[in-house]
């Protein structure tokens, strides 16, 4: 990892975000970013000396566009007065409720809105940039709730934040929460002295749908990576037929990422006896398990087109207006709209929602005499209960996973007088699938502990060296099932365990997350 992350030098990824957010990295601003954000600011001031028209500094916001709040007469303007206007902008917009933000959250959020203000569109002073960079790298972090935002700008988490840095509300710092005036004192910093456009560049951005999407996505990808093999561990315990991985069927019908997602699952199956002639029990799966790669492969090919509208944001501006120095524009636009955003982030839902009802019959699939040729509920006992509630519990999740892949609905209601009558819902949706993700990881624990247990009663030759290195983790974290107990300590340990970076070490993964 880089001693530094520098906006503005490189395009950012998602794992700098991870980086940063998870607090091992410290970010500062390059001469380019310093320059453009400089540039920016003073073709505000000059364009606010001038007498300019621009929304959000000598105009009202929303609905108030149509009222001058400065005034600038011989090219000169009341600054006092344009300081409280922007110092206002935060504070009457902190009207988050609900979950707070953790600390990784926050400085997600942060980085994200330090990336776009480098970008040199925002017309923010240098000094306020630098002290939302120095709350970063002190590991100052605001109180932020997450409700608020319909997804035309994040106003209500990113005015959390920008309250702070005025020295209102409350931080959390060196795991203590604390006035942000207090916290200011003690390090000896000077509450931000908001001008210009200040107030408004804190808040109006999406960067909360950027940053907390990032860390989404990096979670998702894990967990993928995850499931996929416990899906080869489910494929040796059912002794599946793999014809349709083979590369004519992607051949045949070239669909999005369907040839790649296959070729992964086989070179996880290296040695396995499902391989070889007549290593499969059947001619045809049912089609949880003949539908594997194409489902999945529709999982990656939305993870990438979500990925790629994640890190478009993190390198763009999104603000409104934009003050252009190179142009010389003051330019009213939309770029706070995330539908984009929302849009691949509702369609990897839909496709993880997909592929999570396959996870659920393939493990009933496997508890079936009829079709796996396995004990009833995978327990040698006649009588006992084996996994059969655990059915139910699959039954609840994949239901679960269904109701929030559901989409938002399109329409809103109108805000600001009915002047903003859309909205992209963007937080709403990243929040929906965060609750989805965390039913799937149960799911996928769920399928390792399963497939591990038929295995166990499985009477085929060894499985390939990934499926009994697999089945081998399992083993040393839950023990085979023999007599009835609860499974419930054991699927816990399992989705702990299976979020770990250690649990991918040495296995290529299906969705790259570096």
């Amino acid at each position: 990892m880089a001693t530094k992350l520098i906006p503005g030098d490189a395009p950012l990824t998602l794992e700098d975000v991870r980086a940063v957010a998870d607090g091992g990295q410290i970010v500062e601003y390059g001469a380019p970013a310093q320059q453009a954000i400089g540039a920016s600011f003073d073709f505000l001031m000059q364009s606010i000396s001038a007498g300019e028209r621009i929304y959000g500094v000598t105009t009202g916001l929303g609905a108030s566009v149509d009222t001058t709040v400065l005034h600038a007469r011989d090219g000169r303007h009341d600054e006092d007065l344009l300081q409280a206007i922007q110092r206002r902008i935060p504070l009457a917009r902190a009207v988050g409720v609900g979950q707070q933000a953790t600390r990784t959250q926050v400085r997600a959020i942060m980085l994200a809105r330090l990336a776009g203000l480098a970008q040199g569109a925002s017309g923010i002073s240098l000094p306020v940039a630098q002290t939302l960079l120095t709350f970063l790298n002190l590991g100052i972090h605001p109180r932020v709730p997450l409700i608020g935002s319909i997804g035309e700008a994040d106003l209500a988490p990113l005015a959390h934040i920008g309250r702070a840095l005025v020295g209102d509300g409350e931080v959390e710092y060196q795991g203590m929460m604390l006035p942000a005036s207090t916290v200011l004192n003690q390090l000896n910093l000077t509450p931000a002295p908001l001008r210009g456009k200040d107030g408004l560049a804190l808040v109006s951005s999406n960067a909360a749908s950027v940053g907390l999407g990032a860390l989404l996505l990096l979670d998702i990808a894990r967990l993928v990576n995850v499931h996929a093999g416990a899906i080869v561990l489910s494929f040796e315990a059912f002794r599946a037929n793999i014809s349709p991985l083979t590369p004519w069927a992607a051949h045949m019908r070239p669909a999005p990422q369907q040839a790649e997602t296959a070729a992964y699952l086989l070179t996880l199956l290296e040695g396995s006896p499902l391989l070889q002639p007549g290593g499969a029990r059947a001619l045809q799966d049912p089609l949880s398990f003949r539908c594997v790669a194409p489902v999945l492969a529709c999982v990656r090919h939305y993870y990438l087109l979500a990925r790629a509208a994640v890190e478009l944001e993190l390198n763009s501006a999104d603000d409104n207006p934009g003050l252009l120095a190179e142009p010389g524009l003051v330019l009213a636009n939309a770029n706070f709209d995330a539908t984009h955003l929302a849009l691949a982030l509702e369609s990897l839902g839909m496709a993880l929602a997909r592929h999570a009802a396959c996870t659920g019959e393939r493990i009933m699939k496997m508890m079936s005499p009829a079709a796996s040729g396995l004990p009833r509920f995978l327990t040698r006992h006649a009588g006992q209960t084996g996994f059969a509630t655990l059915q139910k519990t699959v039954s609840a999740l994949v239901s679960d996973i269904a109701h929030h892949a559901q989409p938002l609905s399109p329409l809103t209601i109108p805000v600001a007088d009915r002047v903003e009558d859309y909205a992209s819902q963007a937080m709403g949706v990243i929040s929906k699938t965060a609750r989805l993700l965390e039913s799937l990881r149960y799911l996928v624990a769920i399928e390792l502990l399963v497939a591990a247990q038929a295995l166990d009663l499985q009477d085929a030759a060894q499985p390939g060296h990934y499926a009994k290195a697999l089945h081998g983790r399992v083993r040393a974290l839950v023990a085979p099932l023999d007599e009835d107990r609860s499974s419930a300590d054991d699927i816990a340990v399992l989705a702990r365990e299976i979020m770990q970076p250690e649990w991918l070490v040495g296995t290529a993964p299906l969705l790259e997350t570096a």
